[in-house]
């Protein structure tokens, strides 16, 4: 693909609800009235909200209901030194790093403030009152009312707002380092709250998307189960993120046409359902029909059709429907979580990634709490003169020594020589790297890779960052202790070559079609397979969900054999999940030439091993 080859690439990947009808409402004066005529009979409404939502609906539900007690839920709760001392031990002093919480989101209740809410409430209703229950764990306060209204937040969201200076809920730390605020959503808030969310998530009347404070929604909850009963059963892609980076390139920028006035962008989360959002799209029967699965904009010559689009985070959809999105293999293996992420590094016209290794299972088990480990992969999507991936230990490297050399430079003294130490192996369009937990490695400048990953947050222990400084200023973490606990000092030079760099064997091949095994290692859960075609290829995903990018070609036509779904279109680049309850798909290439030939595609294939 040229450069100034035309944006195929979907920036807002949405999933249309078939066979809806009403109850979809946006702008404040809809989601107003709406709630108007949903509340004029009610006593108790409960708003419950997840972390991060703030006051963002309680205007509109106070204007549509009139309550004569308001309850904030937020009251019922930890503060203060009380709340610093119990989460200490799970947020830990690391900048990035903390310990898994497993509890709930009772755990952080004053029982005393509890009661008296709750008494609070009973009294008023005793007495002909009309009661509004709002903020984070508002069901707790009122678990049986006449309304319930969820509003719910995307994770990207979430964290812009840190950025912007909202502090962690029931935490006075506004201006504290956002990484900090975004660790004590990732080990403790989040958890706790999707725990909660999902007790009454079968229970919820409305839910309420405030994601954009100017332009709120509101969806019957009927509907929104219905839409995510939908998507589980079907392919669809999450709504992809960028964001800046000191080592980031501008492929991404031009090819995906991001925002120019940008420095950079390095990372793109594309596939994590961990961290995207969903897009639901609700158009009432008899609107317009739907144009496209991927319609984005008018040079494409598509354009999105009417109805009323919601955002929720992807992990709504994990948790809610785990078994028809993973398969119930990988849910006895995994329970609900993603196991499996796409993202992109972009260092075209940027820098070296920071040298890194990540923890054995056990390590991230026994000090984080973490069931499994960040196992990888680098599939190399672009390349520029001198793009490469430092790769293993080079044979002759002595393991005191480089540790020696990088604490120094870490101390300020003289730079760590990488290249002494670290295989740096030439990368080529193509090419694919294999990085089981405990390989020292990272990716070197002017290189884009898709990055195929186990999913576990932040556990990359960095061990050299080239004497930088992130954007932020500050120094970005090094975690040269924990990384020499893990760093597998016999990958070395023959071992990588052999095992780690380009393990590529065809394992099928038929008329217009190669199947090729590229990996990952066999320390490693993930498999990938990679396909060229210029026909129709057929796979199935039943026994557990696979995800996919196109990573060469147009793009392609996505399709059930038996009419299970409706066909789905991807393009160059964009990842996308096919759950295990879609069962059988068809990879067609997307686009005839003039003489009526499918054009070559390239896609990699990814899924869970399954053992016997």
């Amino acid at each position: 693909m040229e450069a100034n080859a035309k944006v195929t690439y979907d920036l807002e990947p949405e999933v249309r609800v078939s066979g809806f009808d009403g109850e979809a409402y946006e702008g404040a004066s809809q989601v107003t009235d709406a709630l108007t005529v949903a509340t004029r009979n009610a006593g108790c409404v409960v708003v419950d909200c997840y972390p991060g939502v703030g006051e963002d609906a309680l205007g509109y539900v106070t204007s549509a209901f009139a309550p004569t007690l308001t309850v904030r839920s937020d009251d019922v709760f930890l503060e203060g030194e009380e709340l610093e001392r119990r989460i200490a031990p799970i947020l830990t002093d690391d900048r990035v790093r903390g310990v898994m919480y497993y509890g709930v989101l009772r755990d952080f209740v004053v029982p005393e403030r509890l009661a008296a809410a709750q008494e609070q409430v009973a009294r008023e209703l005793a007495a002909g009152g009309r009661v509004l229950v709002y903020g984070v764990g508002a069901s707790l306060v009122a678990a049986t009312p006449d309304v319930l209204i969820y509003c719910d937040l995307g994770r990207w969201n979430i964290e812009l707002r840190y950025r912007a200076g909202m502090p962690n809920f029931r935490r006075d730390n506004a201006s504290e380092d956002p990484l900090r605020k975004i660790k004590c959503g990732y080990f403790l808030e989040w958890r706790v709250a999707d725990k909660h969310k999902m007790s009454v998530f079968n229970r919820v009347d409305w839910f309420l998307d405030t994601n954009d404070r100017q332009n709120p929604k509101l969806v019957s909850g009927t509907a929104v189960r219905t839409g995510l009963e939908q998507c589980a059963r079907r392919p669809f892609r999450c709504v992809p993120y960028f964001d800046p980076g000191v080592w980031g390139g501008h492929w991404m920028q031009e090819r995906f046409g991001l925002d120019p006035e940008q420095p950079n962008f390095a990372w793109s989360f594309d596939g994590v359902p961990e961290e995207n959002s969903l897009y639901l799209r609700f158009v009432r029967q008899g609107d317009a029909p739907f144009v496209s699965s991927s319609a984005v904009s008018d040079d494409r010559g598509d354009a999105r059709p009417d109805g009323v689009r919601i955002e929720l985070p992807c992990m709504d959809l994990v948790l809610s429907q785990p078994v028809e999105l993973l398969g119930m293999r990988n849910y006895c293996r995994f329970g609900a979580e993603f196991p499996i992420r796409f993202d992109f590094l972009d260092t075209m016209g940027g820098q070296n990634l920071s040298l890194q290794v990540h923890p054995l299972t056990e390590y991230i088990k026994s000090k984080f709490g973490m069931p499994y480990t960040q196992d990888e992969s680098y599939y190399i999507l672009d390349a520029g003169e001198g793009a490469g991936v430092y790769l293993g230990i080079r044979d002759g490297a002595d393991p005191a020594q480089m540790m020696s050399a990088l604490r120094t430079a870490q101390a300020g003294g003289e730079p760590f020589d990488a290249e002494r130490y670290v295989n740096l192996w030439p990368a080529k369009k193509h090419d694919h790297f294999l990085i089981p937990a405990g390989t020292v490695h990272c990716s070197a400048a002017n290189t884009v890779v898709l990055e195929i990953s186990a999913t576990p947050y932040n556990f990359t222990f960095k061990l050299w960052d080239w004497g930088r400084l992130g954007l932020d200023g500050l120094p970005r973490p090094i975690h040269i202790e924990d990384g020499e606990r893990n760093i597998q000092w016999d990958r070395r030079t023959d071992w990588v070559r052999k095992n780690l760099v380009n393990a590529t064997r065809e394992v099928a091949r038929g008329d217009g079609w190669v199947e090729e095994h590229t990996g990952l290692h066999q320390l490693e859960f993930i498999e990938t397979r990679r396909f060229t075609a210029t026909v129709p290829t057929e796979h199935d995903a039943t026994e557990g969900f696979h995800m996919l990018n196109i990573v060469d070609g147009p793009g392609a036509l996505i399709s059930s054999p038996s009419g299970a779904f409706k066909p789905y279109e991807v393009h160059y680049a964009e990842t996308f999940i096919v759950p295990a309850a879609a069962g059988r798909y068809v990879v067609t290439p997307l686009g005839a030439d003039a003489d009526g030939r499918d054009p070559e595609i390239k896609f990699v294939q990814a899924y869970v091993r399954q053992t016997a």
